[in-house]
């Protein structure tokens, strides 16, 4: 049966994502139609996107997203707001969606593909990359990063013990002397609600650091603030506050996504850093997101020292150039 390129929209890609029947697998939040489209209106400009299905007949086997400049397309999102990307394709799929697409691509004039970051697990990395090598084309893929995650037990006791016992040790310290300055609270506000706190998070997120103050520029304010309105509608957004003596020292934001927590970004008080705050408030998540049953929880982009000493694993991350021109 042959097998077609259709243009979508934003809204017809919502209605694949809600339609848990077509099987497509969503890799993470970053390439849920509602994030891509967000991104898109904030940072889209000089672009030109292209959305399109390949179907099988009147089976949908999987989405590109991509932003075409010049004679080079990407997929939607940038690295420094979207910790992975990548194609949406039915599992065993992959080599019927990319042959069509690679063929759609270069009728279009398209000369290179760069693709970045990826997961290990992504279907570029597990299926484009070998397929565009076996048809000749050149590829260029190279580490550039990695993410850490932690697989979540049942149980907070559970999570403890998998801990190194330095880890188990100064973690337990560090929370002690929390409580001794006062009144410790962890509490999490979701759903439309969450919309509220985006103003106390900026200013915990700004405080925490120089890097993250530099980081905040007005247009990526403007997407955080429309991304948590988006991501809170969604019912896909968490966020986790740490009060002392009832003031909020520290924050996480968090999307809550299936079975899979992100830890998206943080902030805290920076006269109360010599408690640790920051690394408390992201135990309290991770307890937080045992309790709620989930089973694994990514600590994103990044090889911050916190993420070790809570108990993440290294996962590497890639770019990957294709030239199929």
């Amino acid at each position: 049966m042959a097998y077609t390129v259709t243009e979508e929209s934003f809204d017809s890609l919502t209605s694949y994502w809600t339609d848990k029947s077509h099987r497509l697998r969503w890799g993470s939040v970053f390439v849920l139609p509602i994030w891509l489209k967000v991104w898109w209106q904030v940072f889209g400009s000089g672009a030109e996107l292209y959305l399109c299905s390949v179907k099988k007949g009147d089976k949908i086997i999987g989405i590109a997203p991509l932003a075409i400049r010049d004679k080079e397309a990407s997929l939607v999102g940038s690295t420094d707001v979207c910790d992975y990307v990548d194609f949406v394709v039915v599992p065993g799929m992959e080599t019927d969606f990319f042959v069509a697409l690679l063929d759609n691509l270069r009728h279009k004039g398209i000369s290179e593909l760069h693709l970045e970051p990826l997961r290990a697990d992504s279907a570029v990395i597990n299926g484009l990359k070998t397929l565009a090598q076996k048809q000749g084309y050149n590829v260029l893929c190279r580490r550039v990063d990695v993410t850490l995650e932690l697989g979540l037990p049942p149980t907070w006791e559970e999570y403890l013990g998998m801990l190194q016992a330095k880890q188990r040790h100064e973690l337990g310290r560090k929370m002690r002397r929390l409580g001794e300055e006062g009144e410790v609270n962890y509490r999490t506000i979701e759903d439309s609600r969450a919309t509220g706190v985006i103003d106390t998070f900026l200013k915990l997120f700004t405080e925490s650091r120089q890097d993250k103050a530099a980081f905040m520029t007005p247009k990526r304010e403007e997407f955080f603030r429309f991304m948590v309105e988006v991501m809170a509608e969604a019912r896909l957004l968490r966020f986790g506050i740490l009060e002392l003596r009832a003031q909020p020292v520290a924050m996480v934001m968090c999307f809550d996504n299936g079975d899979v927590i992100y830890l998206y970004n943080s902030g805290y008080e920076p006269q109360y850093s010599s408690l640790s705050v920051g690394i408390i408030s992201k135990a309290l998540c991770i307890k937080d997101s045992i309790k709620r049953g989930r089973k694994r929880f990514d600590f994103l982009k990044g090889a911050e020292r916190y993420k070790y000493q809570l108990g993440g694993m290294e996962i590497p991350l890639y770019s990957c150039q294709i030239t199929i021109g």
